[in-house]
């Protein structure tokens, strides 16, 4: 269920988009549940407020679940009933809400296991602090929820407590939807009310109990930041175990599909993110962000190195200060030093961009060393072109490579050059305007200013 307004958010992004780490919420619940083996088209997101959103979301990053709608939210018996139509082909239903970002597979699977063994059964969970919580009452075989309002002082004793998740019988949940009502004073039908519906109609009726910290919602900034908090921290100690060296586990920030091998080192104010997957014997310096980034065996990022979507293969070096983008990939032993930003660019083995370079939509041979303040001028106003830059080549610094222009194997370029046309192999290309120099151009110039300021006021 994620039709809910979450108002106490106060945000215009719907609470289940609001992200945990990198990830919206509802991310995680459906990842999860596809996770135990149920397929996309037995999955049902119910949307309401900012449904459009949540739905556009839904479509892009899980094709196959299904849209459901409650146009007005009119309480969570509800939700369910606007549902129907989809769910009543099913022999069991299970209803989650839409903000569980820390419920596992694990317990998701003990769940669907006993699902069979009720004809409700309550998702519950044993509150350090119970506050306003339903209560759970079991007897006589049944189970019913008090409502903290209601409560004796010895029910209010209790510590399990009503999650607002539950799992049907689709049979026995038919039975007792149409009869739930609105008679409370906020004029909305609680699914709560099914539960009590099926035990007076004699309906076999159970619990079954979670994690307190499974069952934690999230409700306003404050919840969505401590159930970050632990995210991450569950994150860590998961690498912590697998051999990951972190030197500071209150700095570093790693996203839930991340993928970490032994022996990588990460620095303070790391944050890596995404499908990003880092191998054996990386070094991730201080700064750097990381976003579906791929880095192989023994790969060095200095300190502050930006890298999303691309890749840097075994031995390769990027940083400090480094932006590595759109589809770029570093070969083996390849180098991207300080200031430089690569976007969409091959780099060779070997090759080597230093410093203070842009290379966009390019393609660089083995072997290739870039000199300083060298830029590919890719884009020509309407469209990105490329440029090619064959095997052991030197681009001397300050060289503008005009795209689309090649610059083909054993060439070379001459600093300060413009170039425009191909450079053909073991060439040196130039482009730049011959020098001259005018004498006593800076005498003349300096006797000018003085003539100028020994003038009378009233002769300038």
């Amino acid at each position: 269920m994620a039709a809910g307004k979450g108002t106490r958010m106060k945000s215009a992004t719907p609470k289940v988009l609001q992200p945990v780490l990198d990830r919206p919420i509802i991310d995680y619940v459906i990842k999860n549940i596809l996770s135990v083996g149920i397929s996309p088209e037995n999955i049902g997101v119910l949307v309401g407020s900012g449904g459009e959103q949540v739905a556009s979301h839904v479509n892009k990053a899980f094709p196959g679940v299904k849209i459901l709608w409650q146009h007005n939210q009119l309480g969570t018996g509800h939700a369910v009933k606007c549902a129907r139509e989809w769910w009543q082909s099913y022999e069991n239903l299970i209803v989650l809400n839409g903000d569980l970002p820390m419920m596992t597979p694990e317990s998701l699977k003990e769940l669907i296991s006993c699902c069979n063994q009720h004809d409700c059964t309550v998702i519950t969970f044993n509150a350090a602090n119970p506050g306003a919580y339903g209560r759970i009452i079991r007897e006589n075989n049944h189970v019913s929820i008090i409502e903290f309002k209601d409560a004796t002082l010895e029910q209010i004793k209790i510590r399990e407590v009503n999650a607002g998740c539950y799992a049907f019988r689709v049979k026995a949940l038919e039975s007792v939807i149409d009869l739930i009502t609105n008679h409370n004073a906020q004029k909305e039908y609680y699914l709560t009310d099914a539960l009590a519906l099926m035990n007076s109609q004699g309906f076999n009726t159970g619990a079954f109990t979670m994690p307190e910290e499974e069952m934690q919602g999230v409700n306003n900034q404050r919840e969505l930041a401590e159930v970050s908090r632990v995210m991450r921290d569950k994150i860590i100690n998961r690498w912590l175990n697998e051999g990951v060296r972190i030197l500071d586990i209150n700095s570093v920030y790693i996203g839930s599909e991340v993928i970490l091998a032994p022996d990588v080192v990460i620095m303070p104010n790391v944050q890596i993110f995404g499908t990003s997957i880092i191998n054996e014997g990386s070094y991730i310096g201080s700064g750097s962000i990381l976003n579906n980034a791929v880095l192989g065996r023994n790969v060095k990022l200095t300190a502050y190195v930006f890298i999303e979507n691309s890749e840097l293969k075994d031995n390769a070096q990027a940083g400090p200060f480094c932006y590595i983008r759109d589809n770029s990939c570093l070969e083996n032993n390849s180098f991207a030093g300080k200031f430089v930003e690569l976007k969409n660019s091959h780099i060779g083995e070997n090759s080597k961009v230093p410093h203070l370079s842009y290379m966009g939509d390019a393609d660089l041979g083995s072997n290739v060393n870039i000199g300083a303040g060298s830029i590919t001028c890719n884009y020509d106003g309407s469209k990105k072109n490329h440029t090619r830059v064959g095997d052991n080549c030197f681009i001397g610094s300050d060289t503008m490579l005009v795209a689309p222009v090649e610059v083909e194997s054993n060439s070379a370029t001459a600093a300060g050059s413009v170039i425009t046309q191909r450079v053909p192999e073991n060439a040196l290309g130039v482009g730049r305007a011959r020098q001259i120099n005018i004498e006593n151009w800076v005498l003349r110039r300096n006797l000018h200013k003085q003539t100028s300021t020994s003038q009378p006021e009233g002769d300038k």
